[in-house]
């Protein structure tokens, strides 16, 4: 657990003309990447207005990086922020001082809003997350507006209906009505809350049945995912030809979370041991050239020597980057080789990973969900958790639809995968439901026009 001292409100650190003044409130890390995308193209815009961020969840570190000022306190509880998933966390983080640090967070947004109209600015809060953000902007008293990363009512329903439920409880999940239950339809149905910008297109029309200002603008998530290399000029003449003889891309997700991702990179591997036997058996998925190219995209807090022993242990010899059929920009990786399959960890090429990789094995939450939003199909493998649980993973393919297929071993993974890949049309139904749920990229552009559009 560590803490962070506050930055003053009056502290001059970007210089603007506006007379707006935005605090941004999210809880967790992702939350925090994604409201910084927004940001980024707020502070492009006309008359921006002076940004500061209170995290309510970590130390808020992708603010710094945009040398944003963080009010307030903040600090990391033990849980990581995954408390909802874990009652046993929770109480850890009550142990912690959770309490006190909500109740410090609150009277600091209380105060921040207090200062800024003293000094006659026009404060505005823009919440992203859940019902925490949200609850806190309406508590400020000031106007806001609420980016919903959380909530889709695909948990519930498809374009076609309600989704089937087994038990009642089950079941009792859509009581309301919604994936957003009344008291946080109440809070995005205020006069003072502006806008709302849900996850997808199927959410913002089922909130726009309360008179919920919701703007169907896409998902921030998908925003900042472009390749180094040039896509349109990654197949030349013979497309077809390229197709069958080139080697077959498979992106590797195990998360970010330590010590669960080691624990998932377990499993993983032992798909990808069983994938190698199986492709070695004629005409594979169409494919001719007998090569394998693993693209292990591994957070940048996970420790390569760990990974590295587990590849060891399976029979992984490491060579030199230049030995592999597909080439990352990253001096840094490690590449392995066993029999016709090649694995490349990487710690900065995660764009790379995600579009040279024709299939994923995934035991992560939003790489996974930015995977599936490029249009291609992800393997999942239910883990011990705290996160990527068999509830979780779950959760995960009633988001995401056709694009995931819940795998319960490892070593049936590359049975799913040679059964997918014999059916074209599921693949073509695939790459458009991906897109569908995930939107198009530019959504944080369109989030920051429509804000300075509401509040000016």
């Amino acid at each position: 657990m560590s803490e962070i001292s506050p930055v003053p409100f009056t502290e001059k650190i970007q210089f603007t003309t506006s007379n707006l003044r935005l605090l941004v409130l999210s809880n967790g890390h992702g939350e925090d990447v994604i409201a910084v995308r927004i940001l980024k193209e707020l502070q492009q815009q006309k008359s921006a207005p002076e940004i500061f961020a209170l995290p309510l969840v970590g130390e808020g570190r992708a603010y710094k990086n945009l040398d944003i000022p963080v009010i307030g306190s903040v600090r990391s509880m033990p849980s990581g922020g995954f408390i909802y998933q874990d009652a046993k966390q929770l109480a850890g983080d009550v142990r912690s001082g959770l309490l006190k640090l909500t109740l410090n967070q609150l009277k600091t947004i209380r105060r921040w809003v207090k200062t800024q109209k003293k000094s006659g600015y026009s404060p505005k809060i823009l919440a992203v997350g859940d019902i925490v953000p949200l609850l806190f902007a309406w508590l400020s008293g000031s106007e806001y507006a609420f980016v919903g990363t959380a909530k889709s009512e695909y948990y519930l329903r498809d374009e076609t209906g309600w989704l089937k439920r087994n038990t009642l409880a089950e079941r009792w999940e859509g009581w309301s009505g919604s994936d957003y239950l009344p008291w946080e339809r109440w809070l995005m149905s205020r006069k003072r809350c502006k806008a709302v910008f849900p996850r997808d297109s199927l959410t913002t029309e089922i909130l726009k049945q309360w008179k919920i200002p919701a703007f169907d603008l896409g998902n921030p998530m998908m925003d900042g995912l472009n390749p180094s290399y040039p896509r349109h000029n990654f197949f030349t003449t013979d497309t077809r030809k390229q197709e069958i003889e080139r080697p077959l891309g498979i992106t590797l997700l195990p998360g970010s979370r330590t010590p669960e991702a080691y624990k998932n990179w377990d499993k993983i591997t032992i798909a990808v041991s069983t994938l190698i036997a199986m492709f070695n058996q004629e005409d594979f998925a169409g494919h001719t050239s007998g090569n394998l190219v693993f693209l292990a995209a591994i957070a940048p807090g996970l420790d390569y020597d760990i990974l590295a022993k587990t590849l060891k242990n399976q029979g992984w010899n490491i060579v030199p980057n230049e030995e592999s059929p597909i080439n990352i920009p990253d001096d840094q990786a490690l590449t392995f080789k066993q029999k016709n399959g090649y694995m490349i960890l990487t710690q900065t090429a995660y764009n790379d990973c995600l579009h040279l990789g024709d299939i994923a094995i995934a035991m992560a939450g939003t790489a996974t969900e930015q995977f599936v939003g490029l249009g291609k199909p992800a393997f999942i493998i239910p883990g011990e958790g705290p996160q990527f649980t068999p509830l979780f993973a779950e959760a995960q393919t009633r988001l995401l639809g056709s694009s995931v297929i819940l795998v319960k071993k490892p070593s049936d993974v590359a049975a799913e995968i040679q059964t997918l890949f014999a059916n074209p049309d599921r693949l073509h139904a695939i790459a458009k439901n991906g897109v569908r749920r995930m939107g198009e990229a530019g959504a944080a552009k369109r989030i920051a026009e429509c804000l300075m559009k509401n509040w000016y």
